[in-house]
């Protein structure tokens, strides 16, 4: 038994499950509290560990501890209890945006070399490499990664296959069928942007226009995107199946 009080580790990341903390959270630490464990927050943010992997770029004010680092050393004791909330597989443009938002507020990061030619440029892009992609996953689950089923559920599914993983019978009467056009998928069409502009959505039907929704902004280089389902198309689909 450890003498030391019980602590959960409850991981800062982002977007959604982000959002979905400031709710949750403290409902978790008001039953813990009752427990006598204590819940600690660590940051593995995209924006959390970019900063945590640049030091040189900041001031001493600025500067981030590394808790991805901590966290994965953590995972090596028997005392570890970490929540890991779901977090991004960082893409390059995800970086993008997080490395401009940071230095928006006054973080002297580097930009993202895209096409590194110079020595210093490939040496920027190896320490970026390091945030893209499921850069969490490996480092807590220190090798526990593996998601491949066991050889043993392997052959008994060979021996033994679900009813329905084998070949279809030719006498079913089940088919696969969708619309050749005029449906949602057909009549998608997506524009972005150039400018703020002010946009209202109209309905045109054979007896005029009707006004479905007005007075709506769109910003410079956010995507509109719409569609509508064709009724006859779909009545006479129905009727061929």
């Amino acid at each position: 038994m450890t003498d030391k009080k019980p602590t959960i580790i409850w991981t800062k990341v982002d977007e959604a499950p982000a959002l979905a903390t400031y709710s949750l959270l403290p409902i978790i630490k008001a039953f813990t509290k009752a427990a006598g464990v204590d819940v600690d927050t660590k940051d593995i943010s995209l924006a959390g560990r970019t900063l945590a992997n640049f030091p040189d770029y900041l001031t001493d004010d600025q500067k981030k501890s590394d808790d991805l680092a901590y966290l994965g050393e953590l995972t090596q004791s028997p005392d570890a209890n970490i929540i890991k909330l779901p977090n991004i597989s960082a893409s390059i443009p995800q970086l993008q945006a997080a490395i401009k938002e940071l230095q928006d507020k006054g973080y002297k990061l580097p930009d993202f070399p895209e096409e590194p030619k110079t020595a210093e440029e490939k040496a920027l892009r190896q320490r970026f490499a390091k945030l893209l992609g499921s850069a969490v996953n490996p480092v807590l689950r220190q090798g526990n990664s593996d998601r491949r089923a066991a050889e043993s559920v392997k052959k008994f599914a060979q021996k033994n296959p679900h009813k329905m993983m084998k070949p279809w019978p030719k006498d079913s009467k089940t088919h696969v069928a969708h619309m050749q056009a005029d449906d949602l998928y057909g009549n998608e069409k997506s524009v972005v942007l150039p400018a703020e502009t002010d946009f209202k959505i109209v309905l045109r039907t054979p007896n005029g226009d009707v006004g479905l929704k007005d007075n709506l902004h769109g910003q410079k280089d956010e995507v509109l995107d719409m569609t509508f389902m064709n009724t006859k198309a779909l009545q006479d689909f129905y009727k061929e199946q």
